[in-house]
Order: C-alpha cells, then sequence, then structure tokens
C-alpha cells in the first residue's frame, strides 16, 4: 500500500518551494530589518537608550535567523515561553520523528516548505518579543496598512457585485452558480492586478 505523499518542500530544486526558501523568505527577512533601522530615531524618542539596544537586538535575532535559512542549518526549538510556544515545539519534535530513521534533522531545505515558511514568521515575532521595550512594534503595520488602502477600489467592486447577486441568488441553478462564482474569481484577481500583482503580494506579506 503506498504511503502518503511527499511534502512539497525546497529539496526540489527550481520547484515554488526551493524558490520560495531560497530567495523570498531571505528577502522577507532583509525587509523586516530595514523596517526597524528605519525606526531606530522613534525606538530612540519613546524609549531613549532601550529602545535602540532592543532594536539592536531585534536586528541580531532576525539577521541569526536569516543565516540559519540561507545555510540551511537545523531548524530549532522556540525559547521564549508564550501561548503557542510548547505546541511549536511539539510539531517540531514530530518532524524530527519523520527523519529519526535517516539521523537527519529538520531543516529549512528538507521540511516541509509550510511549515518553514509559518515558522519563519514565528521566528519574527519570537525576534521582537525578546526585545523589549520594543515588543509590541508591528514590522508589518505599514506593508499592511499600504495593501489595504490600494486594495480599496477592488474591494468596492466585488461587495458591490456581491450585493447585485444576493438580491437573486435563490432564483440561480447549479451552473448559474458556478458562473457567478467564476466571476467573483474574476473580479478578485482583476483587483489583485490592478493594485497588488499576486507575487507582490506573497513576497511581502505573512500568512
Amino acid at each position: 500500500m503506498a504511503g502518503p505523499p511527499v511534502s512539497l518542500s525546497a529539496r526540489d530544486v527550481g520547484s515554488f518551494a526551493y524558490l520560495t526558501v531560497k530567495d523570498r523568505l531571505p528577502q522577507i527577512l532583509t525587509k523586516a530589518i530595514d523596517t526597524l533601522h528605519r525606526h531606530k530615531s522613534e525606538f530612540f524618542e519613546k524609549h531613549g537608550e532601550k529602545g535602540l539596544e532592543a532594536e539592536k537586538k531585534a536586528i541580531s535575532l532576525l539577521s541569526k535567523l536569516r543565516n540559519e535559512l540561507q545555510t540551511d542549518k537545523p531548524i530549532v526549538p522556540l525559547v521564549e515561553k508564550f501561548v503557542d510556544t510548547d505546541l511549536w515545539n511539539q510539531y517540531l519534535e514530530y518532524q524530527q520523528s519523520l527523519l529519526n530513521e535517516s539521523n537527519g534533522k529538520p531543516r529549512w531545505f528538507l521540511s516541509p516548505w509550510l511549515f518553514v515558511e509559518c515558522y519563519m514568521y514565528r521566528r519574527i515575532h519570537e525576534a521582537i518579543i525578546q526585545s523589549p521595550p520594543i515588543d509590541d512594534f508591528d514590522i508589518f503595520k505599514e506593508l499592511k496598512d499600504q495593501n489595504f488602502f490600494e486594495s480599496q477600489e477592488s474591494i468596492i467592486a466585488l461587495c458591490t457585485h456581491l450585493q447585485e447577486l444576493m438580491k437573486t441568488i435563490e432564483e440561480l441553478d447549479e451552473n448559474q452558480l458556478k458562473n457567478e462564482f467564476f466571476k467573483v474569481l474574476q473580479i478578485s484577481l482583476w483587483g489583485n492586478k490592478c493594485d497588488l500583482s499576486l507575487s507582490e503580494f506573497w513576497e511581502d506579506s505573512p500568512p
């Protein structure tokens, strides 16, 4: 009996997962580091020297994370005590158990792509919460605000279409419902092309 399919990972050179781990994730970390640099004065104004030290610590942790990723180091457990820390570390142990037969360790280019991407964002969060008094700083806030305002036109178009659809939806047969569903997809994709390409969204936004 065939076993479960192998998870998509960066071991497959040239695949989406490979390009994600090799190129996109380091770029996201670099932008996160740059964001901290740009807010250095703000941290100093709010917290004085403690703010500057916190900024340096967070940047150091993110730079270390980027190095671990780019050099395919083993994925390490989370160290701070947060509400979901144990769950993350338990899942890391599970990934380890899958590799025990080969005496391997979960690594960035070997482990499932979705896991390592989510893990990276969790490590970004860890770097910030380990750096008080800037531990409530949202590295992605500027980007989320920008994406929200740039998407308003497509959001309005989508809502307008759905409002009109709700007036007649109970009268539609199965084929008509399918057609309406594909129209909604087209509106969504059109909005992404106008405001923010899908590739740009995935390059810059957390899941």
